[in-house]
């Protein structure tokens, strides 16, 4: 299916709603456009959003695209996004408030800046190439899925989650499950033992101590640093 051009004038827009069987919707003044109900966007050969979207009760799909970009997503969506699946490498454009799921996993990301700060749902960053979680939600009410990345630190990541934290096949990983639980690793980041991908051995050590763990002769990945650099 070819793409039509993003944004074009009025006239167009109930040609391409139609196109993508989306009907009960509303053309707001500047032309985005409300939708009451579901909009699926679900492998439809996109390489951009065909129309700018408001806000959308429902859920809004565009996964298995090829999008580079995320402009034209709405501004609010009322259950689950996904955008998954695609060639991101932002998340510039995507929906501030999401009251269910939000889905980016599967694409390039670098970053979640740009992101919602707060998702009523899951939260999936999977399979990207993310350092670090700065600009990730804050609140996530499921679970956090941030696996198969290159993190190499949790800092950014969220403050409260009520599901499950998943962050392994990442570099930080290593660490993380020498801990029993998130908040026991989470508090030993404040010993400040990490530098890059090095710890200073001391100060890891008494992070450790105080968590009751015994240390380790060395961490996959990771080097020591004997003294405080």
């Amino acid at each position: 299916m070819k793409n039509l051009k993003i944004f074009e004038n009025f006239n167009n827009i109930d040609l391409i709603c139609s196109r993508y069987d989306i009907f009960d919707y509303s053309v707001n003044p500047d032309g985005t456009v409300d939708v009451d109900g579901n909009v699926n966007l679900y492998k439809k050969e996109l390489t951009k959003l065909p129309i700018k979207f408001g806000k959308v009760t429902g859920y809004f799909y565009c996964y298995n695209n090829q999008l580079t970009t995320l402009e034209g997503a709405p501004s609010e969506v009322g259950g689950e996004f996904d955008c998954s699946n695609n060639q991101l490498t932002s998340l510039l454009g995507s929906p501030k408030e999401v009251r269910d799921n939000f889905w980016c996993s599967n694409n390039q990301l670098t970053t979640l800046i740009f992101g919602p700060k707060e998702v009523g749902g899951v939260f999936n960053c999977a399979n990207n190439k993310l350092t670090s979680l700065e600009g990730g939600p804050s609140r996530v009410g499921g679970n956090y899925w941030c696996n198969n990345n290159n993190l190499i630190s949790l800092e950014g990541g969220p403050t409260y989650f009520s599901g499950q934290f998943d962050c392994d096949n990442n570099p930080i990983s290593q660490i993380y499950k020498l801990f029993p639980n998130h908040k026991s690793f989470m508090d030993s980041l404040d010993y400040d033992y990490l530098r890059g991908t090095s710890i200073i051995k001391w100060k890891f050590q008494e992070a450790l101590e105080e968590a009751g763990i015994e240390m380790p002769n060395k961490i996959k990945g990771w080097n020591w640093i004997q003294n405080n650099l």
